[in-house]
């Protein structure tokens, strides 16, 4: 969807619509979710529902920021100047950045279980976006911009992770949740204020796409991915995501109507079979400790 109205050729109201820039999408993204969210658990539970000690709070608008904001809008301009498979490959390069600075921080150890985990997932990846056993006839739009744009928002999603899971060790996911997206909502409306967006016009038709595009795609999956970082480590927990371009290949399949080629099928079973060895229990009794607690609600 996101390429689709970033090149103009997404129809709404019955006519396509000049292109959405990468910067608007993500920034209402954020702001309109806040907008939903907030209120709601302020309404439900007072302001103790969203109260955060000063640290935690810091954390969290860094998290916003570092990890929301930034790998957010360097993905959609990945997308915009290269395409959905370079930009989405090279993002999850980001359970090997996570990979190697837990190991790096003596965190965890460097094992065989989780080496070939990481490795199998991203060649599953690469197999099922076309990376790997593309025909000739669609050769890669490779842009210096674009590749670097997804590096950055691959070293950012690993951030997203690390950060995410020592924050929601202690505190519930929708707290955490309301402050990130304040904080990547305040940052945006800074890069990018209210009369600079009605300046571009957009029309009603794409506000409301906007709108959907954003509750869809944030409230739902963040609070999600949130929840699974109360319960998983992140080196474990960012291998289980990978599952994202194995979805997107399947409800193109289904929803409209897109082949799938064997090629893509065996990077799907790849990328399955590297989840269940990334969540394999360790053999020895030396393995790691990780903090896990249940979900606060």
């Amino acid at each position: 969807m996101a390429r689709a109205v970033f090149t103009g050729k997404f129809q709404l109201a019955g006519e396509v619509q000049h292109p959405i820039d990468p910067l608007l999408l993500s920034q209402t993204r954020t702001t309109f979710s806040l907008l939903v969210l907030f209120p709601l658990l302020v309404g439900r539970g007072g302001w103790r529902r969203v109260q955060l000690r000063k640290p935690d709070l810091i954390q969290c608008l860094i998290l916003g920021i570092l990890g929301v904001a930034v790998s957010n809008y360097f993905y959609y301009v990945a997308i915009q100047k290269t395409s959905v498979a370079i930009a989405i490959v090279l993002q999850y390069t980001a359970p090997v950045w996570v990979l190697l600075y837990v190991v790096a921080r003596g965190q965890q150890k460097l094992t065989p279980q989780k080496v070939a985990a990481v490795a199998v997932a991203i060649a599953g990846i690469a197999l099922t976006i076309g990376i790997i056993g593309a025909r000739a006839a669609s050769p890669l739009h490779l842009d210096r911009w674009g590749l670097i744009a997804a590096m950055v928002a691959s070293f950012s999603f690993a951030f997203y992770n690390l950060a995410g899971h020592r924050i929601l060790v202690r505190h519930d996911r929708w707290r955490v949740l309301s402050w990130t997206l304040a904080s990547a909502a305040v940052f945006w409306l800074v890069v990018n204020p209210p009369w600079k967006v009605m300046a571009a016009q957009y029309t009603s038709a794409q506000w409301a796409f906007l709108f959907i595009f954003s509750i869809i795609s944030v409230l739902g999956p963040f609070s999600l991915y949130f929840l699974g970082l109360q319960y998983l480590e992140p080196t474990r927990a960012i291998i289980a995501s990978c599952l994202e371009p194995v979805f997107s290949i399947l409800l193109a399949a289904a929803l409209l109507g897109e082949g799938v080629r064997p090629i893509q099928t065996l990077g799907i079973a790849l990328v399955l079979a590297a989840i269940v060895i990334g969540q394999l229990p360790r053999r020895d009794r030396e393995a790691e400790q990780v903090v896990v607690v249940d979900p606060i609600e």
